[in-house]
C-alpha cells in the first residue's frame, strides 16, 4: 500500500488474518484458558452445585440426557466466566494484551510504510520514569559555551613551550580571518 493512503482497522485485521497471527493469538488464549485453575475450579463448583445433578432421579438418566440438561443449565454462566477471563487476558498490559497491542501496531506501521517505534508505549513510559529518577542525581551537563569559557582558563600542564588554550583560540581566529580576506 502507498504511505499516503489511509490504513483502516479492516486492513490491519485482514493482514493479521492472512498471515496467521489471529490463529496464533487464538491458540495462546485457548492454552491460557486451559491453564486457568481458577476458571476450572469455578466450573467444577458450578457442576457440583447444579440443580440437574442434585435432583432426585438424576442417577437414572442417561449420560446424554444429563449432559444436555447440564448444558442448558450451565452453558451461559460458564461461558460468561470464560469470556471474562478472555477479556482479562486481552486487556492485560503485561502479558498477552501487550503482545496483541504491539503486534497490531507493528502491522499498522508496516502497512502504512512507517517505521515501528523502538519501544512500546509502556516501555517508553518506563524509560521516561527511569530517566527522570536518574537525571535528578546525574551530573549537570555543560553547554557548548560553558565548555569554551572553561577552555580559555586551561593551561597545558607539563610543557612550557606549549601555548595556552586561549592562545590556540587566537591562532584559529587569525587563520579564519585570513581565509575570509582571500
Amino acid at each position: 500500500m502507498e504511505s499516503s493512503s489511509v490504513i483502516s482497522p479492516e486492513n490491519v485485521l485482514e493482514s493479521l488474518m492472512n498471515d496467521g497471527t489471529i490463529d496464533a493469538l487464538r491458540l495462546k488464549i485457548i492454552n491460557q484458558l486451559k491453564a486457568n485453575d481458577e476458571l476450572k475450579k469455578t466450573t467444577v463448583t458450578m457442576v457440583e452445585h447444579s440443580k440437574v445433578l442434585n435432583t432426585p432421579g438424576a442417577e437414572k438418566q442417561t449420560k446424554r440426557e444429563l449432559f444436555d440438561s447440564l448444558r442448558q443449565e450451565l452453558e451461559v454462566p460458564v461461558l460468561e466466566k470464560a469470556s471474562k477471563s478472555v477479556w482479562d487476558l486481552i486487556l492485560d498490559d503485561n502479558g498477552l494484551g501487550k503482545e496483541i497491542s504491539e503486534t497490531v501496531e507493528r502491522v499498522f506501521c508496516r502497512l502504512s510504510g512507517q517505521e515501528p517505534p523502538l519501544f512500546s508505549a509502556s516501555e517508553a513510559q518506563e524509560q521516561e520514569k527511569e530517566q527522570g529518577e536518574s537525571s535528578a542525581s546525574a551530573l549537570k551537563k555543560r553547554t557548548y559555551n560553558e565548555m569554551n569559557e572553561g577552555a580559555e582558563k586551561v593551561d597545558v600542564v607539563g610543557s612550557d613551550d606549549a601555548p595556552a588554550a586561549s592562545e590556540d583560540k587566537d591562532v584559529i581566529n587569525t587563520k579564519t580571518e585570513d581565509l575570509r580576506a582571500k
